[in-house]
């Protein structure tokens, strides 16, 4: 199939203008349209022709009228035109011309290929105009489809452009290209805070807007003044936030079951010491006697009082972080696991130091250390330790607490260690959840830290090493304020 020929609409009511002006054109592979006056230009216009040439003095509108009307019709506003005149030649009428929308201006007489050559310089501009303008309506197509709502911010704080997500999460306020970016998320999320931040400081960057939680984001893209300088990325992450609780609430209900036959273990003993005792005060002849054997018993109610206290604030949690001695909070944990861990002929070897203040919420950091102490009594084999130990630690620039869990199980293969923290993932078959460690880093991670481990499958030299770093800030990270806490 041949190539289209470009069409020129050449537009002059003096017939022999016309005729020179054509023949030119065509001798250059032209196809050329004719038209006498300013209102047949307009009518053969809407057939888009490629370049209109049009003479200045038409006898009935005046070809910068007519180039006007063209350029402010959305039809025919990317038709180049080229004004011609005989007799307006001088600069002011050249100003005009360009002024009116016209994007070439010759004077007669017009040398052949000067015309010719203005003319194939329109087309290749049109081309070019045509590439940036199919470019620019693909990345606006891509940008309308993107499911995150992205704003684009100028160097003064100004709103440019932004996408269909983020008018879609701003709905109920009324955006306009230049509006102030602080006011609209001061209306948003109540604060404008993340657009002034340091993107290298730990900062919220989840709110609430409405009945959603959102995600926000701000990258920096330089540029100078009056030019995009900024992008503002917000997220809808309701829908995976309530599946991670849902998740957390199913691990937590997991994990409260598995506790159940070490509580059971753990009570048994003093209910059967209770038992006893009331029995021997029943049948004591003596007062003194009787006092001895209720003493005991009231010991072995404290005891059991001081499990169901335990066992109940396992899963029970603060609405707010707290200060949190960890030392105190993981030796209630390895009391809970003891008694499961003696039946097994395994010895928890407990150690720890002075710490300071982690920030948090107690719940949370005992679901995760329950985790960790339960999978290492059930890794270790019978006749080893387990060794726990809490102590003073200082990880990029940050001071916290580091607790250590180490067992001499059979140690993890070097395959299944990199899905260790996959949810779902688990290596115990119908007796694990897959979700412990899972939603242990979760949980850790927003308490700014982190969780580790390494592991060794070599005879006499196999165990596992869970490490958690805690730092001060904790979920607070603003407040540093340090208490020494003294070891129990």
């Amino acid at each position: 199939m041949p190539e289209r020929r470009p069409r020129i609409l050449v537009v002059d009511d003096r017939e022999q203008n016309r005729y020179v002006l054509c023949r030119v054109l065509r001798e250059a592979n032209y196809e050329c349209l004719e038209a006498t006056r300013g209102s047949e230009a307009l009518a053969q216009a809407t057939m888009l022709p490629d370049v209109i040439v049009l003479d200045v003095n038409l006898p009935d509108i005046s070809g910068l009228e007519v180039c006007r009307r063209l350029k402010s019709d959305p039809v025919t506003s990317q038709i180049s035109v080229l004004q011609i005149s005989a007799s307006m030649n001088s600069s002011e009428n050249k100003t005009r011309a360009l002024d009116a929308g016209a994007d070439g201006y010759l004077i007669h007489p017009i040398d052949g290929t000067v015309l010719v050559a203005t003319v194939r310089s329109l087309l290749r501009l049109r081309a070019a105009e045509g590439v940036a303008r199919y470019a620019a309506e693909q990345w606006q197509a891509t940008f309308d489809a993107l499911s995150e709502g992205l704003a684009v911010i100028s160097a003064d704080g100004r709103l440019v452009r932004w996408n269909a997500a983020f008018g879609a999460l701003c709905a109920g306020n009324s955006l306009s290209p230049g509006d102030d970016a602080a006011a609209l998320l001061e209306r948003l999320i109540g604060t404008s805070d993340p657009l002034f931040q340091d993107p290298r400081e730990r900062a919220p960057s989840e709110y609430a807007l409405g009945d959603k939680t959102v995600h926000l984001a701000v990258r920096n893209v330089g540029g100078d003044a009056g030019a995009p300088s900024a992008v503002l990325v917000i997220s809808d992450v309701t829908d995976r936030r309530l599946a991670e609780y849902a998740v957390r609430t199913a691990e937590k209900i997991a994990a409260t079951g598995k506790l159940a036959n070490a509580i059971a273990h753990e009570i048994n003993n003093p209910l059967e010491s209770l038992t006893n005792l009331l029995y021997l005060a029943q049948s004591a002849s003596s007062v003194e006697t009787i006092r001895h054997f209720l003493a005991g018993a009231n010991d072995e109610l404290a005891r059991i009082s001081r499990i169901a206290r335990q066992t109940l604030s396992f899963h029970r949690d603060t609405l707010t972080p707290v200060a949190i001695d960890i030392g105190s909070l993981v030796a209630d944990v390895v009391s809970l696991f003891e008694k499961s861990a003696t039946s097994r002929r395994i010895r928890v070897v407990f150690d720890r130091q002075p710490t300071l203040t982690i920030y948090g919420y107690p719940g949370q950091l005992r679901q995760v250390f329950g985790n960790l102490v339960r999978n290492a009594v059930e890794a270790a084999r019978p006749g080893t330790d387990i060794c726990i130990r809490v102590r003073p630690f200082r990880r990029a620039n940050r001071e916290g607490a580091r607790v250590t869990i180490q067992d001499r199980g059979a140690g993890i293969p070097r395959n299944v260690q990199k899905m260790m923290f996959d949810p779902f993932f688990t290596t115990k078959e119908l007796r694990g959840s897959g979700l412990g460690l899972w939603v242990s880093r979760n949980l850790i991670m927003a308490h700014q830290g982190s969780i580790r481990f390494r592991s060794s499958t070599r005879l006499e030299h196999s165990g596992t090493t869970f490490q958690v770093f805690l730092p001060v800030g904790g979920t607070i990270a603003e407040n540093h304020q340090r208490h020494e806490i003294s070891a129990a």
